[in-house]
């Protein structure tokens, strides 16, 4: 069989808004095999997540992330090991099908399951207005990822001041309503990835994009699985 005939075939399309979607997986890679020190807790996978069910697109509970990504967060890896923390991801390539899961889920506002975990201090029916949930995410693109750290000698998260996907200004970074630890902790998570040519987002302390994205412009539409990276 000849390369060309065994090779997936490729799709891209453009929406009304504009957006393009791609199912190219070649840029990707298995975040686990490019930086073997992770740990894995892929909330959308499981139900522990503000939907309370596993997400659309979440096939197995792995992480994907462009190379360019990845390389980078390599050496994020290596310098928090040096002083005894590992990451822990919550999330990174995020597949469209996901996000529109999410959108339609936002519109059900009589789905109020994990409100008091996630979501306590709002009514649903503010989440999209607000920009909480929306029609397309930087995760798509594949080169944003969620995450925190993880203290080798207490075998524990650190304590950050608040949870992960945390809908309030609770999960701002420089909230300060927290205590000098728990701020000095995201200090620690936010100084490694920008140092290492990641950006933040002001309004979530886990959530960080490369600055220099391969694919600023493009969503993807595969699934997270493993067999999406290996052809």
């Amino acid at each position: 069989m000849s390369e060309e005939s065994s090779s997936k075939e490729i799709s891209e399309t453009v929406e009304e808004d504009g957006v393009i979607l791609s199912d190219d997986s070649s840029d990707f890679v298995l975040l686990a095999e490019a930086v073997p020190d992770v740990i894995l807790e892929i909330r959308y996978y499981s139900t522990y997540n503000f939907v309370g069910d596993r997400i659309d697109g979440y096939e197995q509970p792995v992480a994907l992330l462009t190379k360019e990504a990845a390389a980078a967060l390599k050496e994020v890896s290596d310098d928090l090991i040096s002083k005894g923390y590992r990451l822990k991801i919550y999330d990174a390539y995020r597949p469209q099908k996901a996000v529109t899961n999410f959108m339609n889920w936002a519109l059900d506002t009589s789905d109020t399951r994990m409100k008091e975990y996630f979501y306590p201090e709002l009514e649903k029916d503010v989440l999209f207005p607000q920009g909480y949930i929306a029609e397309h995410s930087g995760h798509s693109r594949g080169s944003t990822l969620d995450l925190t750290l993880f203290d080798m000698k207490t075998e524990k998260e650190v304590d950050m001041g608040g949870t992960f996907d945390y809908f309030g200004e609770l999960s701002h970074p420089d909230y300060k309503d927290i205590t000098d630890e728990q701020y000095k902790n995201r200090m620690i998570l936010r100084d490694a990835m920008t140092s290492h040519g990641f950006k933040p987002l002001e309004e979530e302390w886990w959530h960080f994009t490369l600055e220099n994205e391969p694919f600023p412009d493009t969503y993807f539409t595969f699934p997270v699985n493993s067999s999406s990276v290996k052809q």
